[in-house]
């Protein structure tokens, strides 16, 4: 049985193989930019920039830099990571265009983007997310609501909106986002696309801006799982563990948490784990009693430090988040406390649930679609109850793509190789279900 390769893995393949050049295959991914129906996947971008430094890489690459692990791939950057030459915007036109230093384009590359380019990646521009990275669905009344690519009639989901549009699309093959409540899960998940957010403390947020630092994690979204180790190992310096045995003992979420989600959601977990027995795994029903006060703990934290980063200018920003941000000015120190002590609790609950599994299966939404123009106001609730138990433990996780939504599978705090190598090896049955002999 044969199957095609992953689309990063084949165009290294074609690249080392001398079948294709980095300039052509970005000015291809440049003319796909914006190609979704509200033309803002990319907030800023400059197309001859992102030209010469794909004429840069292949310098490197004919000078004898033949180990560069992202060489020559197209890779879009969420637009609250600072790049050199470009504003930062955070989804927002009051802080793309202050100045400091005298001009609102940012002296110096961020961690993420430096890393992205020493790794041979060619950056394609920076893309749409929800106002201060603080939403779930990826309206945005400054740069529009950002639309699906693939359907006009659906949101991406947020924060990292035009990170899922640009994969989407076919303007980049891997996306950096953050990830906070579920900012890279959310819109991978209603995309249909593969998402990983790393471990809380895994990189470095050096020249990026943060939400809520006690949960703010980076992460990208791709296509295919297969592909879920290589962007790791390049910028978080995490080399793939050595091939694992699919026999892992997987906690399958049951409860009321799943009964509330829709229909589409359901068979998505029952597809995944069907594909998880399988691959030979144990599957155990779990319950935790604890996991739906993830919501209420996390919010206050949240509001809290995010109304600390953007104290003197809420008046700037739409006024939902100006709201978010008023209240968490107005805890009080005794109240944040509280839940600072809850959060503490809520993660040695989780140390014990992972002691009997290797992963967790949930989901990531409990619906699969958020519709453009409808009334989402109640969406953000909704779907963070799926993803705070996560971004409260700092939980690694990556998100198995379905159509129309995927699920989210989730590792202990640190085990992030043995989740992307795992996910990589269900990626291979996933190809190899799909070409059958």
């Amino acid at each position: 049985m044969t199957t095609d390769p992953s689309p990063i893995a084949a165009l290294l393949a074609a690249y080392q193989a001398g079948l294709a050049n980095p300039e052509a295959i970005c000015r291809a991914a440049l003319d796909r930019a914006n190609g979704n129906t509200s033309r803002n996947t990319y907030i800023c971008r400059n197309p001859a920039w992102t030209i010469a430094e794909a004429r840069r890489q292949v310098q490197r690459f004919n000078s004898g830099e033949r180990s560069l692990p992202l060489f020559g791939i197209p890779v879009s950057l969420k637009d609250c990571f600072d790049l050199a030459g470009f504003p930062t915007s955070s989804g927002s036109k009051f802080y793309a265009a202050r100045q400091q230093n005298g001009s609102p384009d940012a002296r110096a590359d961020s961690w993420v983007a430096m890393r992205l380019r020493q790794s041979g990646a060619v950056i394609t521009g920076k893309t749409h997310l929800h106002q201060l990275a603080y939403g779930i669905t990826g309206e945005n009344p400054e740069y529009g609501d950002c639309l699906q690519p693939a359907d006009a009639s659906v949101l991406t989901g947020g924060s990292s909106s035009g990170a899922a549009a640009s994969i989407q699309e076919g303007s980049a093959l891997a996306a950096i986002g953050t990830d906070t409540g579920g900012s890279v899960r959310a819109p991978a998940a209603l995309c249909g696309l593969a998402g990983y957010r790393a471990s809380l403390g895994v990189g470095n947020w050096r020249g990026g801006y943060h939400l809520a630092p006690s949960f703010d994690t980076i992460g990208w979204l791709f296509r295919d799982l297969r592909d879920a180790p290589l962007p790791a190992a390049a910028l978080f310096d995490l080399p793939p563990e050595q091939p694992a045995s699919p026999e892992v003992r997987v906690g399958v979420l049951t409860g009321p948490m799943v009964e509330e989600c829709d229909g589409a959601i359901v068979d998505a977990m029952q597809s995944w784990q069907d594909r998880l027995l399988r691959a030979g795994g144990t599957l155990l029903p779990v319950n935790p009693v604890f996991w739906p006060e993830a919501w209420d703990i996390y919010a206050p934290i949240q509001g809290h430090e995010a109304a600390q980063l953007h104290a003197g200018y809420f008046d700037k920003f739409d006024p939902p988040i100006a709201a978010r941000l008023a209240w968490g000015a107005s805890l009080s120190a005794d109240t944040v406390r509280q839940q600072r002590q809850r959060h503490a609790a809520f993660n040695a609950q989780v140390r014990q649930l992972f002691e009997p599994f290797d992963f967790l299966l949930a989901p990531v939404t409990p619906v699969s679609r958020l519709v453009a123009g409808a009334d989402n106001s109640e969406s953000r609730a909704r779907i963070l109850r799926h993803t705070t138990p996560a971004s409260l433990a700092g939980l690694p996780t990556v998100v198995l793509p379905s159509s129309p939504c995927g699920v989210q599978l989730m590792a202990a705090h640190n085990d992030d190789r043995r989740l992307l190598r795992f996910a990589a090896l269900l990626g291979e049955r996933l190809a190899a279900e799909s070409h059958p002999a």
